[in-house]
């Protein structure tokens, strides 16, 4: 059977490379802001997640930001973190090394424990000044105090409108330019660093698991295609059949 076989390969791949999107997170409570009433107030994760909708109102971008940062500080690892998480503390100690590779932003599998992970989106709690380009963890709740209780999905909810100088600023040497959350937005390019790190993995990796997501998503979608020319077996895990799955061996 598939399980037998998997179960084999396994035994003896020395580099795993864990490949997860959204579908991981899901029995977690996060919101997707994808399909059908994935609104926040009126409107959809495209058209706010955009350096184009950041400079236009950097108010309302932030205010979707603060109430996925809080919705998210409430959110616990499921049993799919916990289990990639075991999984490397486990193999750890027989010398094998487990790479996790993310789509996702919202730090659960670093809440879970897992060590080697590399999170190609970025994640809701880092900034990256506008002005400087430093990066930050940023664990605040509010993450200013023109942000407190702000950010309500509600659709009648008006924008809090709020003044740029009040907006997260950077506290690096009197820098004091405009933070915007530290995640890949639409139309933007992958972080070149990362990108480097996931090919180096990849090329060494000796089994490549793709969890919860749909391998559809670019750049992810070429990552397990890419083990698999190598002829290294990918195995995939997701509750249905995505269009990536018949170019898997």
């Amino acid at each position: 059977t598939d399980m037998a076989d998997f179960r084999e390969v396994f035994a003896k791949a020395k580099h795993i490379a864990i490949i997860t999107g959204a579908g991981v997170s899901a029995e977690s409570g996060v919101p997707t802001f994808r399909g059908a009433g994935g609104l926040w107030r009126k409107w959809q994760a495209q058209e706010l997640a955009t350096p184009e909708a950041f400079a236009r109102n950097p108010s309302r971008v932030w205010e979707f930001y603060h109430y996925r940062r809080e919705v998210m500080l409430s959110k616990h690892p499921n049993p799919a973190h916990v289990a990639i998480a075991e999984c490397e503390r486990r193999l750890s100690k027989q010398g094998r090394s487990v790479v996790v590779i993310t789509q996702n932003i919202d730090e659960l599998h670093r809440k879970a424990g897992t060590k080697h992970l590399l999170e190609i989106h970025g994640s809701l709690f880092k900034t990256r000044c506008t002005n400087c380009g430093n990066v930050a963890a940023n664990y605040k709740s509010p993450i200013c105090p023109a942000l407190a209780g702000k950010g309500a999905p509600d659709p009648e909810t008006k924008d809090a409108a709020i003044p740029v100088e009040d907006l997260p600023q950077c506290e690096e040497d009197s820098c004091n330019g405009l933070l915007r959350p530290h995640v890949v937005w639409f139309g933007e390019t992958l972080d070149p660093d990362i990108l480097t790190e996931v090919e180096k993995e990849l090329e060494i990796c000796d089994l490549c698991l793709v969890v919860g997501t749909s391998s559809v998503v670019y750049p992810a979608a070429m990552f397990a295609p890419q083990v698999s020319a190598r002829g290294v077996p990918v195995a995939e895990f997701n509750t249905e059949a995505t269009p990536a799955t018949n170019r898997f061996r």
